[in-house]
């Protein structure tokens, strides 16, 4: 029979790949803005409460708060320089105004988390005690990356459109909650276990607002170039545009 240290580890394991597949998911998005250089209405929220959910997980990992816990750091050790990546492609195709506010965003968490560093290291001196406090945080921070693409969810009922909701981000955080959950239920850990399992709970409703609005998000138009057939004094292009909804009458 696999022991219980066993198989938390191969559960963690699988989380890990999770994971790193939901810090990947929002990569589609991020290449539509670097194609169009700009980065419409798409929110910088839920990757600046994923990056400082990130920092904060991997601190919770360091051997001096709470020993054993590699996994924890390599995952959030990733996903941090993911997050940046994508911050900084934020960064440079938003408007000033939007641009102003990430970074004020980014220096405050970076300030936070200077002050809860000291703080823990040189205010708590075991790892229980240092455990706790970095442990509620990380709870806080990770239920907040959790219901960050809810900050969009009025957004979806008011326009009834998803356009601007991403489903690969939805999709991969209910299945990263779910097997993270199930690790901190192998060898209990109640700092893992509250924020993943109220995770699964926000990734359900995302999907279920997904499913009730996609059909009436409207389907953008393409612009195709048709060559025509050249004169020997005149050769032009016609410019038609083509949806993508399919239509039988031009077949």
């Amino acid at each position: 029979m696999v022991s219980a240290d066993v198989a938390r580890s191969i559960v963690g394991i699988v989380g890990n790949v999770i994971s790193f597949g939901l810090f990947l998911s929002p990569v589609p998005t991020f290449w539509g803005v670097i194609k169009k250089k700009d980065v419409e209405e798409f929110s910088p929220v839920p990757y600046l409460a994923t990056i400082f959910n990130c920092m904060l997980w991997v601190f919770y990992g360091l051997p001096l708060v709470h020993p054993n816990s590699t996994l924890v750091i390599t995952i959030n050790g990733i996903g941090l320089a993911i997050e940046a990546a994508y911050l900084v492609t934020f960064l440079l195709y938003a408007p000033n105004r939007k641009r102003l506010w990430v970074l004020a965003v980014l220096a405050a968490e970076a300030v936070l988390m200077a002050a809860l560093v000291l703080g823990v290291l040189l205010g708590a001196h075991t790892h229980d005690s240092r455990s706790m406090i970095v442990g509620i945080l990380c709870v806080i921070a990770n239920t907040c990356m959790y219901a960050a693409p809810l900050s969009v969810m009025g957004k979806v009922i008011k326009t009834k459109s998803v356009e601007y909701m991403p489903f690969y981000l939805s999709f991969v955080g209910l299945l990263n909650g779910g097997c993270w959950t199930a690790y901190a239920l192998i060898k209990f850990d109640l700092y893992i276990t509250i924020p993943n399992g109220l995770g699964v709970l926000f990734s359900i409703a995302q999907l279920m607002l997904y499913g009730l609005y996609y059909k009436s998000t409207p389907k953008k138009a393409k612009n195709v170039e048709l060559p025509t057939i050249a004169d020997k004094t005149l050769s032009t292009n016609v410019s038609i545009t083509v949806h993508d909804e399919d239509d039988d009458d031009d077949a």
